[in-house]
């Protein structure tokens, strides 16, 4: 494994070290190793041992991401490394986030240069995604400025668990992210996750208006689906843009969480209370459910969706075909 000197770390006393990356700050004597796995005091200096190490790479549809509303109907090149800085009790992809899977190096051009070549199968660029990509910031950092001189896009998927101050210094590389919030109330994080929900709100707020967003909430029977909760969340993500979309996802037992999956009532009870604050609210991990996108101006069909099939309706030349009002809630049409 490729080990480099990490950023945003503090030296203190003894040759211990704080992690400044996200907001669990973890000090480090030397030889510890941080919550995320990855992140190492190494004789008082901070290193990262995932800098370049990919553990999954595949061509996937945007809409699995999920983003709805960025380049509908495209694909893009996806890739993980593994470890993460939460350490939910249901994670989906703990074999990578929590696990030890093997890896392949591949150096910042080499990983441009493939997602270059990538768009010959119809991607728009590069998502940093599967597990937490913040803790692979060292990397993201020397690949996104590449893709974006290649006039690609990149994208996280994230569990906004990462400081301001990085965060400011990458987004400019960004083009869009879809961001776990993982629940709306203040015992769940600590509870289930290891983290706290401002940090996460944070980073919401720190990100919109500068790049495309969208939201994921995986609803958990008993641990943060209740109506009064989905509600504070709507109206939240509503005072920030009542246009931001909110995937709405059904829980089925995974890692060390064994709860029945989420009752089908539950999950479309929740869109229905949502949607009296928020524009576009989807479901995920629900057989069936229509998750189509509706013109905001005259209700035209606009987008089809079956799975993560897209079929456009009723776009033409940018603009809805029906009232041919550009719907500007939607990136790259």
């Amino acid at each position: 494994m490729a080990e480099v000197e990490a950023m945003y770390y503090e030296k203190l006393d003894k040759g211990v070290v704080r992690c400044v990356l996200c907001p669990q700050h973890c000090r480090l004597k030397d030889r510890q190793v941080g919550l995320c796995r990855v992140r190492s005091n190494h004789s008082g200096v901070l290193f990262t041992s995932n800098y370049g190490e990919i553990s999954s790479l595949a061509l996937d549809p945007i809409e699995k991401k999920p983003l709805f509303h960025f380049y509908p109907g495209s694909y893009i090149l996806s890739a993980g490394s593994f470890g993460c800085n939460l350490a939910c009790s249901f994670c989906q992809n703990y074999g990578i986030a929590h696990g030890n899977p093997p890896t392949h190096y591949l150096e910042p051009e080499s990983m441009a240069e493939l997602t270059c070549n990538s768009c010959d199968d119809g991607s728009i660029g590069l998502a940093f995604t599967y597990n937490e990509p913040s803790i692979w910031y060292e990397y993201i950092l020397a690949v996104a400025p590449r893709l974006k001189e290649r006039g690609l896009k990149t994208v996280l998927v994230t569990n906004g668990y990462v400081a301001k101050e990085p965060l400011q210094r990458l987004l400019p590389y960004i083009d869009a992210c879809n961001i776990d919030v993982k629940a709306f109330n203040e015992q769940f994080y600590p509870e289930l996750c290891h983290g706290r929900l401002q940090a996460v709100k944070e980073t919401v707020e720190n990100v919109i208006g500068k790049i495309h967003v969208e939201i994921t909430t995986l609803l958990i029977p008993g641990k943060n689906d209740g109506e009064p909760e989905i509600r504070e969340l709507s109206r939240w993500l509503a005072s920030l843009d009542p246009n931001i979309v909110l995937h709405l996802s059904r829980y089925h037992p995974a890692y060390k969480l064994d709860l029945p999956p989420t009752p089908a009532a539950t999950m479309l009870r929740a869109q229905e209370i949502a949607r009296e604050y928020l524009n576009f609210v989807y479901t995920g991990n629900l057989p069936g459910e229509e998750n189509n996108t509706y013109c905001r101006h005259c209700g035209h069909l606009l987008i089809q969706r079956n799975a993560y099939n897209v079929l456009n309706r009723g776009i033409e030349d940018g603009v809805c075909s029906f009232c041919h009002v550009k719907p500007t809630y939607i990136k790259g049409i």
